[in-house]
C-alpha cells in the first residue's frame, strides 16, 4: 500500500520540526513546501532529515519544494506559513500579512488537493483557520486549527511542574480562542484521577491559569525573535496522526461550531474527535456559570479578529 502524504506549508522552525516528527513516526512521505526564495532552505532541511534516516531507521521520504504541483495527492496539510511574533506583538498583530498568505495557500490547496485534511497553525489562529475555510470552500470536517492541543499541553506541563508528579498522569483541557482570553477548565483537571483543586491552592492555581494564557508570549520574550516551535509541532503531529491512523483521539482543537456550546459559525477551541473522517464530532459538556462567562469573553475576542479579515 502506498504511503500517505503529508505536506507542510512553511519550512521555518515549526515546519522543520514537523517534518522530523512525521518521519520519525512514519506517518507517510513528507513534503516541506515554501516560497521560491526559500526553496534551497527547505530542500536542505529535507536532505538533512533524509540523512538522519540510517540512524533512526525510518523509511519515509522527505523532499523540499516550491512547486505547487508537488503537493498533488496530499492527504494532510499542516499550514505554518506566515510571519512569527516578535516581542511586544500579540497574535492579532500578524493578521494583515498572514491573511494574504493564507488566502493564496487556500486557493492552491483547493486546486491541487481538494480532498485533503487541513490543520492550520498560522496566527492569529482562530481567524486564519476561518479564512482558510471560507476561501477554500472545504467542508467543516476537513479543516481544523491547532490551538487547544498546544494550550492544554502547556497547562498540563505547568501542573506537572508545580506538583512534581508525572506529566503523563495530568489530564486537563483549555477551551476558547488561541489568545489571552483562552479558558483553562481547572474544575475538570486531574492528576492520576485526583482533582487538581485538591492538590493546588486556589491562588496558586489562578497563577498557573494566567501563565497558561500568556505561555506563548513568555517564550517570544525569551527568544527575542521568533516564537515557540517544538511544542506546536508535536501538538499538530498528534492531530495528524489521529486522522491518518483513525485513532479518534479527543483533542481540544479550533473546530467550526454550529450550535455547540451556544457558538455558531466560528472556529474556536472545543473538545474534538479526530479520526479518518477528519473532525468527526465535537464533545459538549456542561459548563458552570463562570466558565460560560469566560467562554463568552473569548468568543467576543475571536469574533473581533475574524471580523477584521473581511470574509
Amino acid at each position: 500500500m502506498a504511503r500517505k502524504k503529508i505536506t507542510l506549508i512553511g519550512g521555518g522552525q515549526i515546519g522543520g520540526n514537523l517534518a522530523l516528527l512525521a518521519a520519525q513516526k512514519e506517518l507517510g512521505d513528507v513534503v516541506i513546501f515554501d516560497i521560491p526564495q526559500s526553496e534551497g532552505m527547505v530542500k536542505g532541511k529535507a536532505l538533512d532529515i533524509m540523512q538522519l534516516r540510517p540512524h533512526e531507521g525510518y523509511d519515509s521520504n522527505i523532499t523540499g519544494s516550491a512547486d505547487w504541483n508537488d503537493v498533488k495527492g496530499t492527504d494532510v496539510f499542516i499550514i505554518t506559513a506566515g510571519i512569527p511574533r516578535k516581542p511586544g506583538m500579540n497574535r492579532e498583530d500578524l493578521l494583515e500579512i498572514n491573511l494574504g498568505i493564507m488566502k493564496d495557500v487556500a486557493k492552491n490547496i483547493k486546486e491541487n488537493a481538494p480532498n485533503a485534511f487541513v490543520i492550520v497553525i498560522s496566527n492569529p489562529l482562530d481567524a486564519m483557520v476561518y479564512a482558510f475555510h471560507k476561501v477554500s470552500g472545504f467542508k467543516k470536517n476537513q479543516v481544523v486549527g491547532m490551538a487547544g492541543a498546544l494550550d492544554s499541553g502547556r497547562f498540563r506541563a505547568f501542573i506537572a511542574m508545580e506538583t512534581g508528579y508525572s506529566v503523563q498522569d495530568v489530564t486537563c483541557m483549555v477551551l476558547g480562542g488561541h489568545g489571552d482570553t483562552m479558558v483553562p477548565i481547572s474544575r475538570l483537571a486531574t492528576v492520576g484521577g485526583v482533582p487538581i483543586t485538591d492538590l493546588i491552592k486556589p491562588d496558586r492555581l489562578k497563577e498557573i491559569e494566567d501563565r497558561t494564557r500568556v505561555a506563548g508570549g513568555e517564550i517570544v520574550k525569551l527568544f527575542g525573535n521568533g516564537s515557540a516551535f517544538y511544542a506546536p509541532a508535536q501538538s499538530a503531529i498528534e492531530m495528524a496522526e489521529s486522522y491518518l491512523r483513525d485513532k479518534k483521539r479527543v483533542i481540544p482543537c479550533a473546530s467550526l461550531c454550529e450550535g455547540e456550546f451556544g457558538i455558531d459559525g466560528y472556529f474556536i477551541g472545543v473538545p474534538t474527535v479526530i479520526g479518518s473522517g477528519g473532525v468527526e464530532k465535537i464533545l459538549e459538556f456542561t459548563l458552570d456559570d463562570n466558565e460560560k462567562n469566560e467562554l463568552k469573553k473569548t468568543l467576543e475576542a475571536v469574533k473581533h479578529t475574524v471580523a477584521e479579515t473581511g470574509l
